[in-house]
């Protein structure tokens, strides 16, 4: 059962730097319990978008609206219901990986019954809760960020290329976490040009239509 469903709509949003349209006149009226892939080739404007969704830019023009139980939640408040795991983002690489766990969750509230135990359990990385992050592969710490995102109790879970740096086994971690049913109760936006990353049932937003 869906509860404090998140309501999110746009209208007219567009981005540019300088002269050029990186998107123009999105519509769009997203729902709780979907997946929406951003596609397109690399370059096109994935990740601006997903910047400007969860509030990180500011758009050129048009509106983003959120509103939570029927709540109107302002912009720059919104950044409390969203999770971001991509490439261009750092890890804490000073602190163990259980440490880093530790300081993410006192700044943000877990999902319900997960622990750090169960966290490091279900990340298949509890033989390296004592080990600093900055001796990670660089597909341990994908899987960390995608943990992050996924153990997170937030309304909007923003996914860059998920799938990089990513090995098979822990690609397979990472779609089967996907579809785990805990995430019903948020909107998932994944930017990504391999079809592989996101679910055959999302909705697709192909940048090539907002140009």
């Amino acid at each position: 059962m869906i509860t404090d469903q998140l309501t999110f709509e746009v209208s007219q949003l567009s981005k540019r730097y300088n002269r050029e349209w990186i998107f123009k006149n999105l519509n769009y009226t997203f729902q709780t319990g979907t997946t929406y892939a951003i596609t397109g080739p690399n370059g096109s404007g994935k990740s601006t978008l997903m910047q400007v969704l969860c509030g990180q830019l500011p758009q050129s023009s048009g509106t983003l609206s959120y509103s939570l139980s029927g709540k109107n939640i302002p912009v720059e408040e919104i950044f409390s219901q969203v999770i971001v795991a991509a490439p261009y983002m750092d890890l804490i690489e000073e602190l163990t990986l259980a440490e880093h766990l530790a300081f993410h969750f006192k700044l943000r509230k877990p999902r319900l019954g997960y622990s750090i135990e169960s966290m490091l359990s279900k990340l298949y990385m509890t033989d390296s809760r004592d080990k600093q992050i900055a001796n990670f592969s660089s597909g341990m710490k994908q899987r960390v960020k995608l943990g992050l995102a996924f153990f997170t109790d937030a309304k909007m879970i923003f996914l860059d290329e998920p799938g990089t740096n990513l090995d098979e086994q822990a690609f397979v971690w990472y779609t089967e976490n996907l579809k785990n049913p805990v995430l019903n109760d948020s909107l998932i936006f994944i930017a990504s040009n391999q079809k592989n990353e996101y679910p055959a049932s999302a909705e697709i937003i192909s940048l090539a239509n907002f140009k």
